[in-house]
């Protein structure tokens, strides 16, 4: 049973990214070393981040390369937001009485003032931050406030969270809502990978607070779950291509589950006007696939996915939720040449032929 919870910070209870990414950036432009773009940084950025400046910006000193950051940090700082389901975890810890700690990288002058903004604080019996190696922390924090390695629990973002709690001998939880990718959390090898912590927070609800390994969640007794998914296009002919990290940061279309009592249509309608904020008209069934245990996505399932294609009706932009990262309008043949997940790869490629076979 779960009754302590060690959080990290950044990309688990906050985004930073983009702050932290623009105030990197200010540094390796002090460096005269070219900037990255954001999936570029996501890649290449790790922990302990000493391990990033010697990569990088080895002939700097590193006072100076803390200094450029932290006042870059500074300035954009109030773009740190609070994450999507955060606060309700937070709280759902509070009333299931699990203690909650911080273990975190996060300067401390950084963590006071997000700490206060957000009122993320209240809810941590113990921050532990400035932490540049959580790996030689952890068994101090354990030791400290007595905590039962059996029933405690690492939550982060990053491999080295995961690594750290491996180290003090802990339950580990991936949340893919930080730094880094699908792929580089499956390589650490967690206890459970989820998409964001409202996820975690249903699986230790209906385990009475027993993490139980992923497999038998989504494999033992659950049915193939019926999803809807469309190619949808503007006036251009353009379709709508997403991003997101549960499809191994692949690019994809909208789309989700069907609800009890929708018909499919329904279930698009509303899928495509949480996701994008679209609406939609034209719409017509494509093709039906099987997705089983498909490596992109980021947890072991069996979908059922009915795709379609539609129009966009009005305003094409596109306000997206939080499950998805960023957006494109493209031509089909651009969509084909971009990084997409199979199952879409499949619906475009049936949509182009379907498109052969009509020409006179």
């Amino acid at each position: 049973m779960v009754r302590n919870i060690i959080f990290d910070w950044s990309g688990t209870l906050v985004d930073d990214l983009p702050a932290v990414w623009k105030a990197t950036n200010y540094v390796l432009s002090q460096s005269q070393r070219a900037e990255m773009s954001l999936e570029e940084f996501r890649s290449e950025f790790c922990l302990p981040f000493t391990i990033f400046y010697d990569r990088h910006v080895p002939h700097i000193p590193f006072n100076q390369l803390e200094e450029w950051f932290h006042s870059h940090f500074r300035q954009v700082q109030d773009s740190v937001r609070e994450l999507p389901y955060a606060r309700d975890f937070l709280a759902f810890c509070r009333a299931q009485r699990v203690r909650t700690f911080l273990l975190s990288t996060v300067h401390s002058e950084h963590y006071a003032v997000q700490a206060r903004v957000t009122g993320f604080g209240e809810y941590l019996d113990q921050p532990y931050v400035n932490v540049w190696d959580k790996r030689q922390k952890i068994h101090e924090i354990l030791e400290t406030h007595g905590l039962n390695a059996d029933e405690t629990l690492f939550i982060g973002d990053m491999q080295h969270d995961i690594e750290t709690a491996r180290h003090g001998g802990v339950h580990s939880c991936a949340v893919l809502t930080g730094y880094n990718t699908l792929e580089q959390l499956r390589a650490s090898s967690p206890d459970l990978i989820v998409e964001h912590l409202r996820e975690l927070q249903q699986i230790l609800q209906e385990n009475q607070m027993v993490l139980r390994p992923q497999t038998k969640r989504f494999e033992e007794g659950h049915p193939p779950i019926a999803t809807v998914g469309a190619a949808i296009f503007e006036a251009k002919g353009r379709v709508l291509m997403i991003r997101t990290q549960k499809w191994s940061n692949l690019w994809g279309i909208p789309g989700g589950k069907i609800k009890w009592g929708e018909t499919s249509e329904e279930a698009l309608r509303r899928e495509v006007k949480e996701e994008t904020n679209l609406d939609i008209k034209d719409i017509e069934f494509v093709l039906v696939q099987d997705s089983i245990h498909s490596r992109e996505f980021y947890r072991d399932a069996h979908f059922v996915l009915l795709n379609f294609v539609c129009r966009c009706v009005g305003d094409t932009t596109v306000t997206l939720n939080d499950e998805a990262r960023e957006y494109h309008w493209v031509e089909v043949g651009e969509a084909l040449n971009m990084p997409i997940n199979q199952p879409t790869r499949k619906l475009l490629q049936a949509l182009v032929e379907r498109q052969e076979n009509i020409k006179p």
